[in-house]
C-alpha cells in the first residue's frame, strides 16, 4: 500500500486539494495522511469543515501580522518532525504557497518524494504575483510527479527540462471542487440585498497590490458603480489590515457595495455562479467563474493562467484606475463585449482531475485532460 501525505495550510489550496484527499481516501491501495500548517487558520478551517476533512496533524503555525520570515521557517521546524515519523512514499502539495514551497524544501532535504499538484504555472516574472511565482518555480525543481492543471503547463514544465513522463494533464481540481459546492437552492442575505440587480463580485488581496495599486483598483469600481445603480457589489474581504485599511478608505460609505466578513468556500462558488460579472486579483476564482460563464476582470499585471485570456474569459486590467474603469464600464454597457466573455469555453478542465491523480499514485493508466 503506497502512503500519501497531503500538506497544506491556506484556504486556496484547501479548495483545491480537500476534493482530492476524499477521492484518496476511496482508493484501496493507498493510505491517506492529512497535515495542514495553518498558515491561514481561520479561512482553512472553514474549507476543512465544507469538505468534511478532520486533518491527522495541524502545525497551527499562524500568528498575527506574520511575514514571509514567520511562515517559512515555522513551516520548516515544524513539519520534519511529521515528515520522519510518517515516512510518506510521496507527499502532494500544491499550487504555489509558503506553505508548498517550504513542505517540498524539507522534502528534499529528508530525500522524499513530491508531487505537485497545479504545476506549471507561469508568468515568469519572479516578483509578480510575489512570492507566489518563486515558489511554484522551485517546487518543480525537486518534483517527482508534476499535476499540471492545462496542456500549457505541461509545456512550460517541459520548457524547463521536466522529464516527460513526469508530467501529467489532469485539468484543475478546482472544477472537481464546484461540482460538490454549487447549489440551486442556495440562499444568502446578501444576495436577497442584491434582489434583481447584477452582482459585482469583488475579491482583492494580492501582497504586491498593496498600497497605491489597491487604492486605484477601488477608486475604480466605485467610479463605476457611481454611475450603475443597476449594480449591487458583495465585497467579502480579507483579514489584512492593509486591505481593510484601503477598503474603508475608498469604498466606505458607498451605498452599492456590502463589504462583509471572509465568506466559506461553499458561499463563494454559490456567489460566483450568481454574478453577472467578477473583478479580482486572486487566482482561483479566474478558474472558478469561467465554469458559470461569468467575465473575469484581472487586477493584475501578469496571470499564470493565460489559458483564460487566450480563451476570452479573462481579461487583464492591471492596476491602472482608467483600465479598469473602462473595461469594467464597457462589460456593463455593451452586451456584445460581455457576451464574448461570457459565452466562451473553460479551458481549465471536466471534473475529473481528482480521479485521475489517484490513478496515477495508484499506477494505473489515465488518459489525459484535453480542453475543448
Amino acid at each position: 500500500m503506497k502512503k500519501v501525505m497531503l500538506v497544506f495550510g491556506t484556504r486556496p489550496e484547501a479548495i483545491k486539494i480537500c476534493p482530492l484527499v476524499n477521492e484518496l481516501k476511496t482508493r484501496k491501495g493507498i493510505q491517506t495522511v492529512v497535515c495542514v500548517t495553518a498558515q491561514h487558520r481561520q479561512m482553512l478551517d472553514q474549507v476543512l469543515e465544507t469538505f468534511n476533512v478532520v486533518p491527522d496533524y495541524d502545525l497551527n503555525i499562524m500568528k498575527d501580522r506574520q511575514t514571509l520570515f514567520d511562515i517559512t521557517t515555522a513551516v520548516l521546524n515544524s513539519i520534519k518532525e511529521v515528515l520522519e515519523k510518517e515516512k510518506p512514499d510521496v507527499v502532494l502539495v500544491h499550487g504555489d504557497t509558503s506553505t508548498t514551497f517550504v513542505t517540498a524544501l524539507a522534502c528534499f532535504y529528508l530525500q522524499l518524494p513530491v508531487g505537485h499538484v497545479e504545476a506549471g504555472l507561469r508568468t515568469y516574472n519572479i516578483y509578480s504575483p510575489y512570492p507566489e511565482e518563486f515558489n511554484r518555480e522551485a517546487v518543480s525543481i525537486v518534483s517527482q510527479y508534476n499535476f499540471a492543471p492545462t496542456p500549457l503547463s505541461r509545456q512550460n514544465l517541459l520548457n524547463e527540462g521536466r522529464k516527460a513522463e513526469n508530467v501529467y494533464v489532469t485539468g484543475n481540481t478546482v472544477i472537481d471542487a464546484m461540482q460538490h459546492t454549487v447549489r440551486e437552492d442556495y440562499t444568502h442575505p446578501e444576495l436577497d440585498w442584491v434582489g434583481d440587480g447584477k452582482l459585482i463580485f469583488i475579491t482583492a488581496h494580492r501582497r504586491e497590490n498593496l498600497g497605491e495599486p489597491m487604492h486605484c483598483m477601488f477608486r475604480a469600481i466605485r467610479r463605476v458603480l457611481d454611475e450603475h445603480p443597476e449594480c449591487k457589489a458583495v465585497y467579502p474581504i480579507h483579514m489584512n489590515p492593509l486591505v481593510r485599511q484601503a477598503a474603508e478608505e475608498e469604498l466606505g460609505g458607498c451605498d452599492q457595495i456590502h463589504i462583509i466578513e471572509p465568506i466559506e468556500v461553499f458561499d463563494c462558488h454559490n456567489f460566483e455562479a450568481r454574478s453577472f460579472l467578477c473583478l479580482t486579483d486572486s487566482g482561483g476564482i479566474q478558474e472558478e467563474c469561467p465554469s458559470y460563464g461569468v467575465p473575469v476582470l484581472v487586477m493584475r499585471d501578469t496571470t499564470e493562467r493565460p489559458e483564460g485570456v487566450d480563451a476570452g474569459t479573462l481579461k487583464l486590467v492591471g492596476t491602472d484606475e482608467e483600465t479598469i474603469y473602462r473595461t469594467f464600464k464597457l462589460l456593463l454597457e455593451c452586451e456584445e463585449e460581455y457576451n464574448k466573455m461570457s459565452h466562451a469555453c473553460n479551458p481549465y478542465g471536466d471534473g475529473y482531475a481528482c480521479e485521475r491523480i489517484a490513478d496515477i499514485l495508484e499506477g494505473k493508466e489515465y488518459s489525459p485532460w484535453i480542453p475543448g
